[in-house]
């Protein structure tokens, strides 16, 4: 249902003021959870760079622990990135005043549609028969 003329005049006007305001963008955007999986994922970015960097060194300075370390830290920092990825890509359902729930997707049984129609074939109205 589209907004009537003043409810978008009232709408572009609080969009406006909403705007102006860098405390109110700063507060959103501080609680926003992707902000901080990106933040993170730039860390981890860098970390597998420091990571690379003190694997290579170990390597030409012939010093195995340190390319050892070297590469420990790289593989930790890849694992924390896939984790941060993971979170931008599945943002967390909030609710506000009420319920939210997330369909996931449950294993799939070997007979899925038969099991899918024998459930609603037992769930019917008593009545149609």
């Amino acid at each position: 249902m589209p907004l009537s003329e003043h409810e978008q005049r009232l709408f572009d006007q609080i969009e406006r003021s909403l705007a102006e305001d860098p405390k109110f963008a700063s507060a959103v955007r501080a609680s926003d959870p992707r902000f901080h999986a990106r933040r993170r994922l730039l860390v981890a970015a860098f970390v597998i760079v420091l990571g690379l960097a003190l694997l290579v060194y170990g390597a030409v300075s012939q010093n195995t622990p340190l390319g050892v370390a070297g590469f420990v830290v790289m593989l930790g920092s890849a694992a924390f990135a896939m984790q941060s990825r993971r979170r931008i890509q599945t943002p967390d359902l909030k609710s506000v005043g009420g319920t939210a729930s997330r369909r996931t997707r449950q294993g799939r049984k070997s007979g899925g549609f038969l099991e899918r129609l024998e459930d609603r074939w037992r769930q019917r109205p008593e009545g149609h028969r």
